[in-house]
Order: structure tokens, then C-alpha cells, then sequence
């Protein structure tokens, strides 16, 4: 193994977590929590932002300007304390955003380095030269990527449109990498994150690969796809989607009832606004924030969505206070769609006030089939800090009660991601817990509204450092399957040098992300290596889909954590069909996206019948911000089919509606099967069913099986083409309009 940790952690985490969660333990302003009593939420957003931007170790400015005052006060000249002072402050001053001064501080440091001599030991330098450059590339990125963005900016492997007009400080970044490889040991992380950047620096200067020196450089088939795939542009600047922000969430859905897609978007920034982009069918998405009463809400790592009200609009969850332990007690908000994209505050009212948790992740299903909607927010739980994961009942009166201690639900752990899925198939949804730093839950729902974890039983409790997960049936036989990301492994924190040795086949210490196949009588056997599931991703957001319509779905990984160095690609899986893996088709498709990926969505946008991929980008400091992207699919010949679903003695939106298509392709018959509100984490898809059909010219066959009622319907020799809304009362369905729009250029 290249890479090892002895030390050892405390409870169900690992150190790594631990050291983690203490740099991310701060001094926001810790409220109370609150009885369910008239509150105004923009207030108390807006008093934990103030104190948010003073302490907060992501966000806040209060150490920069200690540190300032202490570096002010030293004698001129060269000395120890001077020099560990210049890189405390550069390291501060370059998570703000403040560039220029975080470079001039650096480069005093490694210059004071040679006045020291062996004073400042070499791995030590080392460390300091390798931030130096790190610095210069942040600028790079700054000056190119973000202020002369193209299509092909930030795209791995960078070229063409990508490589940087401005590379002065993409040449300074390649001069201190390489004294960085030339110099540290080869075997160290510190070696391989050295060279992975300077095979990507050398990129933006249009010198790879033969302008890199043999033995550092990445060999160009690394990067390559798997198979052919068509390239994805992204539109997002043209349609004016590319607001630029941190970390976040994100949704599509038609929110204003009109037919159409709109965009919600997100930041984990406590003072950053939401963006609410209406689409105005004519190819353009025009922002409407203020004109939905969103202004004021400020913050949100993620957000849900869910007709929790059952009147026939998406309402709005946003998740508040992740990685941020005690001080990230911020209150949610749940925000009631008045139907026309208007967004009213209803969080304590509804009782989800009482008490504030840090979450970044929340699902809904009806978990008693009575018809509304439940929800279940992961919280971050650990032992400086308790906060139990919630599961609250829908009481239909527009309140909810918490009654996760009577279901046995509560986790208990620090939760990264949840899930809702029937995987035995008795009616009842089931719900997956994905946990960092612990083993993961699968609480078989008992259908008398309490919970038995049966993970270990099933096999289902890894990876220990787990993230993003969903149920989805990725093999069409019918049966849920499980995807769950991992992100490190045991007592291994994400790093770009696990990703590096992994692309280059190197041994690397990492567990990678778990693909479980339901075998159709309630167990589960883990395959990622039989379906090529075999790199090392560190995925945040995910979400999947189905790109080239072909009735298999595909998924898409947002990759990265908080640090600068962390610049890997996200990643695209395609599903070959019938059993044959996933491909890679990052490179040839265009997603290979360098900036932290959050929100990721699958929707088609323009109503052409194939699905494009919206990805909110963004980091965790203020000086890692980034536009989101739109990749706006070139199409495909196959056919499609959406769905939309009206219940009404189930839930109004049809969540956990089962469906099944018979179709015949080239003569031969095949099933497929999708599952109404299946959606990854850190982004939301539409609640209509977007379905691909391959070759087949029309549907033999369509069926569909409301749980919560037992209702079971059946549609013979349905065309392809169009956008069907299904009531649970109606013996035939209901076409609807699906104006195509052109995109804007």
C-alpha cells in the first residue's frame, strides 16, 4: 500500500474525521433551539451570517485579521517564527480569495527558506513550495477559467478553447511544481499530488504532454474514454445559469406550473442568496429570485424537493450546517410553493423548528402508504456533538411530528447521505443511511411504522467513509438495486493523490464506491468490479440519468473536497446494457469537469426528448467559488417517453410509483423499470419520468403500480414521443403539451 495512517480515531470514525470535523468546528453563533412560535427566518439566517463571516473556519475573516496584526508586528529580516507567520497568513489570506497578497506572502517564505538553510526542514519546504504554486494556480483559474470562461474551460484533459489566454501565473505554478516532484520523495502523497498538477498546469499552457519531462509525466491514454461517446457543450453562460457561487444544491422542476423546467439553485455561503431561474420558453431562463420570495434565504449546502402538501407544486427544503458539527445548529427552511413559483416560509409552523441539527442531506416518501408525504433529514452526529437523524410523519394538516425514537431510526452517526427505496418489494419503502467515518444503515421498514436495521445482515454497511447513495435499478431486472460513493477509507481523507495513483493503476489504499445488485429476494451482492466500477472518484454530488435514451441508466459523480489541490475530474458512467458495466465517457463527452461538483441534475430543459446535465460548481472558501454548467445534449436517435403522476388516494406526485415498459427493440423483447422520485444527492431531478426507449417505435406495453393504494393499471400500444400524465383514478392517460424550446446561442 502506498498509503497508510496508524493513528487511530475515536467511537465509529476514523482520524481523518475526526481532524476534520475539528478544523470545521468554529465559532458561528450557536442559537437555541426553538419552539414552534411565529419567527422570522430571514433574521435568524442573516444573524448567523454576520457571525458566520467572523469565525467560521471556511468562511470567516476573524483569524485573517489576528494573524495580520502578529505578521505587522515582527522585525524585518529573516527568522523562524517570521517564516511559519508568512505561510499561516498566506494560507489564510488564499482561502479568502485574496490571491496577490497570499502569492507575496508565499514568495517571501520560500525566499526566507534559503536564508534559514537547515533551519526549515526539507519536508517542510517542500510543503511550502508545493503551496506557493497551489496559489498561482487558484490564480490561474481565476484569470481563465472564471473570468474568460469557454465551453471548454476547466475540462479534463484541457485543450483547445481551455488552455489559458492569461499564463503567467499558470507558468510560475508549473516552475514550483516541478522543483516539487524534482525534489520530494517519490513515494510521498506530497510527490504524487505534485505531479498530477503539473500535468494539469502543463495542460493549460498547451505543453502536454511533451513538454513535461519523461518520468512525470501522466501518459495522455490515462484520460481517455472507454468507448465513443458524442461531446456535451456547456450553455450555461449563454442562458445566463452560471451564477457564481460556493458549494450547493440543486433542483429542476416546474415550479410556476406552466410546463416548463426552472432552475433552484443553492450556496453553502451563509450570506449567499439563492437563484431562482425561471424558464421563459422562448430559450432563455430569466432570474425571477425576488419575484419568488426567496430573497433573504440565504445559505444551504442542498435542498429537496416534494409536494408535502399534496396540492400539485413542488415545495423546497434547504439543509443548513454540514461539516459544521455544534455550530452548524442552523435552522432548515421549508419553503410552500404557492403553485405560480412563489415561496412562502412555513419551516415553524410545520414544526421542523424545534430543534436544529447540521445536515446537508434529506428524503421523502410515503413510509405508511396514507397517502402524504414523510421526510427524513440525515443529521451530523458525533460524540462532541449529538444530533440524531429525524424522521418526521406527515399529519396532513400541513405539520409534521418527529417520531423518530418510536420508529428506531435515529442512526446516531454522521450522516453523509440517505435514500428511499422498496427493496423487498412488500409495499413499504425502506430507507438507506450512508455514513462517514461509521458503518452505514438499511432500516427495513416493518410496516407498523417502525424500522429494523438489517445492513449487516444484507452486507450493505460499506464504505466506512460513505457519501452520496441511491436505490435505482440500473440492470432493469426489476428489482432495486444500491449505489453508495465512497469518499477515502478507513483512516484515509480524500486526496487527489488517491486519485492520481488510481488513474494510472497504482495501489492506493482508497475504498472505492459501492454498486449493490439486488438478487430479487431481498439480499444484495456487491459488483462495482464486475461492472468497471474500479477508480477512485471522491464523489460530493451524483445524480443519474439516462443520456442517449437507450433505456439504461447512466450516472454522473461530482468529484473534489474543500482544499485547493483538489482538482480531479468529475466523472460520467454510461451503462453499456444486459449485464456489461459502466464505461467511462468523461473525456470523450466533455464531463470532465476540474471545479468541485455539488448539484447535479439530469433533465431535459429544452423538451427535445433527451436529457441534458446541470451541475452546480463551487467549493468550500470564499475564494473557491465557480459558475454552475449546463451540458446540453447533441441527441440521440432513440426514442423516448415522459411520464408525469396525479394520485389521488396516494401521495399527489405519485412518489414510489413502480413502472414497467414492455418494448420491442430490433424484434427482441425487453423490460424497463423506473421508480417515480428516484434521485441522487446534492441535486434533484423533475418528478416527471424522463424514459428512454432505445430503438422501439412504440410501447407493447406500459404498467404502473401504485403502492400505497395496490392500485395496478395497464396501457397497450402506447406511442413513443410524448408527455403522458397518469391519474391513479383514470382508466387512460392524458396527453399533455411538450413545446420544444431551441436553446439561446
Amino acid at each position: 500500500m502506498l498509503f497508510t495512517n496508524t493513528g487511530r480515531g475515536c467511537g465509529d470514525a476514523p482520524r481523518w474525521v475526526l481532524l476534520l470535523l475539528l478544523l470545521t468546528g468554529g465559532a458561528l453563533l450557536t442559537h437555541p433551539n426553538r419552539a414552534a412560535e411565529p419567527v422570522e427566518m430571514r433574521q435568524l439566517l442573516a444573524e448567523i451570517s454576520a457571525e458566520a463571516l467572523q469565525q467560521n473556519p471556511y468562511l470567516g475573516q476573524g483569524r485573517v485579521a489576528e494573524l495580520r496584526a502578529e505578521h505587522d508586528g515582527l522585525p524585518d529580516g529573516p527568522s523562524q517564527r517570521r517564516w511559519a507567520l508568512d505561510i499561516e497568513l498566506a494560507r489564510e489570506e488564499l482561502r479568502l480569495g485574496n490571491n496577490e497578497t497570499a502569492i507575496e506572502l508565499y514568495l517571501e517564505a520560500y525566499t526566507m527558506m534559503g536564508q534559514l538553510g537547515e533551519a526549515v526542514p526539507a519536508d517542510e519546504a517542500h510543503v511550502t513550495t508545493f503551496e506557493l504554486a497551489l496559489a498561482y494556480m487558484r490564480q490561474a483559474e481565476n484569470l481563465n477559467c472564471a473570468l474568460n470562461h469557454t465551453s471548454e474551460s476547466c475540462i479534463l484533459p484541457i485543450r483547445g478553447g481551455g488552455v489559458h489566454r492569461l499564463p503567467e501565473s499558470s507558468r510560475a505554478a508549473a516552475r514550483y511544481l516541478t522543483e516539487v516532484v524534482q525534489r520530494a520523495p517519490r513515494d510521498s502523497l506530497l510527490f504524487l499530488r505534485a505531479r498530477w498538477l503539473l500535468n494539469i498546469t502543463s495542460m493549460t499552457l498547451g505543453l502536454y504532454p511533451d513538454g513535461i519531462p519523461e518520468p512525470y509525466r501522466i501518459a495522455p491514454r490515462v484520460f481517455e474514454s472507454d468507448e465513443p461517446f458524442p461531446r456535451f457543450s456547456d450553455v450555461a453562460p449563454q442562458l445566463g445559469l452560471n451564477s457564481f457561487d460556493l458549494a450547493g444544491g440543486a433542483i429542476v422542476e416546474d415550479f410556476d406550473g406552466d410546463g416548463l423546467l426552472d432552475v433552484l439553485v443553492s450556496t453553502n455561503d451563509p450570506s449567499g442568496a439563492m437563484h431562482y431561474y425561471r424558464n421563459t420558453g422562448d430559450g432563455h431562463f430569466a432570474e425571477r429570485t425576488e419575484a419568488a420570495g426567496l430573497v433573504g434565504f440565504v445559505g444551504g449546502l442542498n435542498m429537496t424537493s416534494a409536494d408535502y402538501d399534496n396540492d400539485g407544486d413542488a415545495d423546497v427544503l434547504v439543509l443548513r450546517g454540514g461539516w459544521w458539527r455544534a455550530d452548524g445548529r442552523h435552522p432548515n427552511s421549508l419553503l410552500r410553493n404557492d403553485g405560480h413559483g412563489h415561496f412562502h416560509d412555513v419551516t415553524f409552523e410545520a414544526g421542523l423548528g424545534e430543534q436544529h441539527y447540521p445536515t446537508q442531506t434529506a428524503a421523502w416518501a410515503d413510509y405508511d402508504n396514507d397517502g402524504r408525504l414523510d421526510l427524513y433529514i440525515g443529521n451530523e452526529h458525533d460524540q462532541d456533538s449529538p444530533a440524531p437523524s429525524q424522521l418526521f410523519h406527515n399529519e396532513g394538516d400541513g405539520t409534521f411530528r418527529d417520531v423518530t425514537r418510536r420508529a428506531g431510526v435515529a442512526n446516531l452517526r454522521y450522516t453523509k447521505g440517505v435514500a428511499w427505496g422498496d427493496y423487498d418489494g412488500d409495499r413499504f419503502p425502506d430507507l438507506y443511511v450512508s455514513n462517514m467515518g461509521g458503518l452505514n444503515r438499511l432500516y427495513r421498514n416493518n410496516g407498523d411504522g417502525t424500522f429494523t436495521d438489517v445492513a449487516g445482515k444484507l452486507g450493505v454497511t460499506r464504505p466506512v467513509a460513505g457519501f452520496a447513495s441511491w436505490f435505482w435499478d440500473y440492470d432493469n431486472d426489476g428489482v432495486l438495486d444500491l449505489f453508495v460513493a465512497s469518499y477515502g477509507g478507513v483512516n484515509l481523507p480524500p486526496d487527489v493523490a488517491t486519485v492520481a495513483a488510481s488513474f494510472e493503476g497504482r495501489p492506493h489504499g482508497a475504498e472505492l464506491d459501492h454498486l449493490y445488485h439486488g438478487d430479487g429476494q431481498g439480499g444484495f451482492q456487491e459488483v462495482s468490479r464486475q461492472q468497471n466500477l474500479v477508480r477512485v472518484t471522491l464523489p460530493m454530488g451524483a445524480n443519474f440519468g439516462d443520456l442517449d435514451n437507450d433505456g439504461w441508466l447512466d450516472f454522473y459523480l461530482g468529484t473534489g473536497y474543500p482544499q485547493y489541490e483538489a482538482l480531479m475530474p468529475n466523472v460520467m458512467y454510461r451503462n453499456r446494457g444486459d449485464g456489461r458495466g459502466f464505461a467511462d465517457v468523461t473525456t470523450n463527452g466533455g464531463f470532465g469537469h476540474l471545479q468541485k461538483g455539488h448539484g447535479v441534475v439530469f433533465a431535459d430543459l429544452d423538451n427535445d426528448g433527451d436529457q441534458d446535465v446541470f451541475e452546480q460548481l463551487g467549493g468550500q472558501y470564499p475564494g473557491d467559488g465557480f459558475g454552475n454548467v449546463l451540458f446540453e445534449n447533441p441527441g440521440f436517435d432513440n426514442h423516448w417517453i415522459k411520464l408525469v403522476f396525479v394520485g389521488t388516494r396516494s401521495n399527489r406526485a405519485g412518489i414510489g410509483v413502480r413502472v414497467r415498459i414492455d418494448i420491442l427493440e430490433d424484434g427482441r423483447p425487453r423490460s424497463i423499470y423506473r421508480t417515480v422520485g428516484g434521485t441522487g444527492s446534492f441535486g434533484v431531478n423533475p418528478r416527471r419520468l424522463e424514459i428512454g426507449l432505445g430503438r422501439a417505435e412504440r410501447i407493447e406495453r406500459l404498467e404502473v403500480y401504485w403502492p400505497s393504494s395496490g392500485r395496478r393499471q395497464q396501457f397497450d400500444g402506447v406511442a413513443v414521443g410524448q408527455l403522458l400524465e397518469i391519474r391513479e383514478d383514470a382508466d387512460t392517460p392524458r396527453t399533455l403539451p411538450l413545446p420544444v424550446i431551441v436553446l439561446a446561442r
